[in-house]
């Protein structure tokens, strides 16, 4: 029965049998050196000639980066080692000799790995960067699980946008038009009201041509809606969430942390509650560092990044003015030119990770917003149907995965992020 590379802590002292690759070789004379790897981790392998039959060395000998083969050994502890336990190895079986394997142990340009990302994704820091997504992925779920969240998917296919921008894949539905999703919102918050708190998460589509290192054509969004949340509680939600996430990773995926150097004291601070800042005294605090910013303009990437130097956890920059935020998010009653709303932005410049908001309740409010963004009311009356049948307060949010995964990782950039990225000008593999 075969073990995996993660298991052996269990079999100390025993024999095992693991399937796995090649992934380097080295030599000294009468003893071969093998770095297996298996998918749950890696471990060398000690072939010792004077304790093996003469056909065991050979395998050994013939093996090539990436060749698969069973092995057996005795699992052994060893500090030194990554993976704290090494194989003393009695067999071999070959599955396959691999000639000229395309990714050799020396650097390559970008653009070849990316085209050869297929097999990229099998080295220790493609490995740890997945290991880690995998780990966001089922804290994600644990959070939500543990606080009353029911998981309900949205369409990809959809009439309307959800934000009214024009950066969508359109398609044909037989005889009608449609678009990839760029967010399912609008659909959760109709769960919302039949659920009470409720989250997606799945993939958003946006045709922006953009080369940003943030940016990717196709990328994951956990979109939580809830019922009777207001901003303030939005808020706490969020931090809440971002914290559990972030320990999470810390706590389960050190070896993977260690492998991409990551500076881990960095994470340790990110707990909840978070610092916040108003919009209008983040726009005073960049024009006190020579900004030529103004009260009614977005911030783009580098004002985030100055906004955040200020802070040793992520920071939600808060009350945005109405005219630059979409047009489902409710105006402060006590000052309607700003929303209630809030950026999540990451430290160390990796920039907006959540963005949230209070909704519009109000009925004839929405009629206003949809007439002032030109917005078809006959395409959107399901929406308004929410608040005309039994509206309430309600929030929500989402956050971008490949970003949350940059940061936690501290990568330079998202196409690390993804299995197989979609960036502009980018669908293969």
């Amino acid at each position: 029965m075969l073990t995996t590379i993660a298991q052996l802590g269990q079999h100390i002292g025993e024999e095992v049998k693991l399937g796995c690759w090649l992934y380097n070789k080295r030599s000294s004379g009468k003893i071969q050196f093998l770095q297996l790897r298996d998918g749950s981790g890696f471990v060398q392998g000690v072939v010792v000639k004077a304790e093996v039959s003469e056909e065991t060395w050979e395998r050994a000998s013939q093996l090539t980066q990436e060749s698969s083969l069973y092995i057996t050994g005795v699992v052994r502890e060893d500090e030194r080692a990554p993976s704290g336990y090494e194989l003393t190895v009695t067999g071999i079986e070959i599955i396959q000799i691999v000639q000229d394997y395309p990714i050799s142990l020396k650097e390559h340009g970008v653009d070849f790995l990316m085209d050869h990302r297929h097999l990229w994704l099998r080295t220790p820091r493609q490995r740890a960067v997945m290991a880690i997504r995998s780990e966001i992925i089922r804290a994600v779920g644990e959070f939500f699980q543990q606080n009353g969240f029911y998981k309900v998917d949205p369409p990809i296919l959809t009439p309307t946008s959800a934000e009214g921008t024009t950066n969508l894949f359109h398609t044909k539905y037989f005889d009608e038009d449609a678009y990839l999703s760029q967010s399912g919102q609008l659909y959760m918050e109709a769960a919302a009201m039949a659920l009470g708190r409720v989250y997606s998460f799945g993939p958003t589509f946006r045709a922006e041509k953009s080369k940003t290192r943030r940016h990717l054509i196709e990328f994951w969004m956990i979109e939580p809606e809830m019922a009777f949340v207001d901003h303030e509680e939005n808020l706490r939600i969020q931090e809440q969430f971002v914290s559990h996430i972030v320990q999470s990773v810390l706590k389960n995926c050190q070896r993977e942390l260690k492998t991409l150097e990551r500076d881990t004291s960095k994470l340790e601070k990110v707990t909840a509650p978070f610092p916040r800042i108003t919009y209008d005294d983040a726009i005073k605090l960049l024009q006190e560092k020579g900004s030529e910013i103004k009260w009614g303009d977005d911030f783009g990437a580098p004002d985030e990044t100055m906004i955040a130097e200020h802070f040793d956890k992520p920071v939600f920059i808060t009350h945005y003015p109405t005219d630059i935020k979409a047009f489902y998010m409710k105006p402060d009653p006590k000052r309607p030119e700003v929303v209630l709303c809030a950026d999540l932005i990451a430290p160390e410049g990796y920039g907006e990770i959540i963005g949230g908001s209070q909704r519009i309740d109000d009925p004839e409010l929405l009629k206003q917003r949809f007439q002032e963004h030109h917005l078809s009311e006959e395409a959107y009356k399901w929406y308004l149907d929410l608040r005309q049948y039994g509206t309430v307060p309600h929030s929500g949010f989402g956050l971008g995965l490949e970003r949350t995964v940059a940061w936690i990782c501290g990568l330079e950039h998202v196409r690390e992020t993804i299995p197989f990225p979609r960036l502009l000008y980018r669908l293969y593999p």
